[in-house]
């Protein structure tokens, strides 16, 4: 009996051992092979996706020239001479150009979102500040006050689009 017991467990220690053994590798082929189809279809949608994330950028990057104080106010002229009128239609006319780029929000990372927005906000900002100043009185000083006050400095939007151009760089 105890022979039968002996032998029982010479066939069954090494059955069972060869068992795990091809258990353990199997299932590293099952995760390499699972790896590897990650590793492949994320390839495949980052070879899709980057035109389009291209594509946000360079939106984005529009935007930002569109709203540069210099080429808005050449490019929006006053319908009057009245300076609210005017303020209101240059702020109308950059939050149209913002929604109309809302979408591109989901292709650019938060960071420049947040920074575009920013950008958008202080140009704003700008305008209505100069619209504020004693010596605005019309439409037209009220263009010639924000471009006085933009010889100087750089507008806002330049400081987003040189983080555009670094954010796109990096994607090489």
């Amino acid at each position: 009996m105890e022979q039968q017991i002996i032998n029982l467990l010479m066939y069954t220690i090494p059955a069972v051992i060869t068992g795990l053994v091809t258990f353990y590798f199997f299932k590293e082929h099952t995760k390499n092979e699972d790896g590897r189809r990650r590793f492949l279809l994320h390839k495949d949608m980052q070879a899709n996706a980057m035109p389009i994330r291209l594509q946000a950028y360079e939106r984005m990057a529009l935007f930002l020239e569109r709203i540069a104080p210099s080429k808005l106010l050449i490019r929006v002229t006053p319908l009057s001479a009245n300076k609210e009128d005017y303020e209101s239609l240059l702020i109308q006319n950059i939050e149209q150009e913002f929604e109309h780029n809302l979408s591109q929000q989901i292709y650019v990372t938060d960071e420049c979102w947040n920074i575009i927005t920013a950008a958008k906000n202080a140009t704003i900002q700008l305008i209505r500040k100069a619209t504020l100043l004693e010596q605005t009185d019309t439409a037209n000083k009220l263009r010639e006050v924000v471009l006085t006050e933009m010889m100087g400095k750089l507008p806002p939007s330049d400081a987003a689009l040189s983080f555009i151009k670094k954010e796109v760089g990096e994607m090489w």
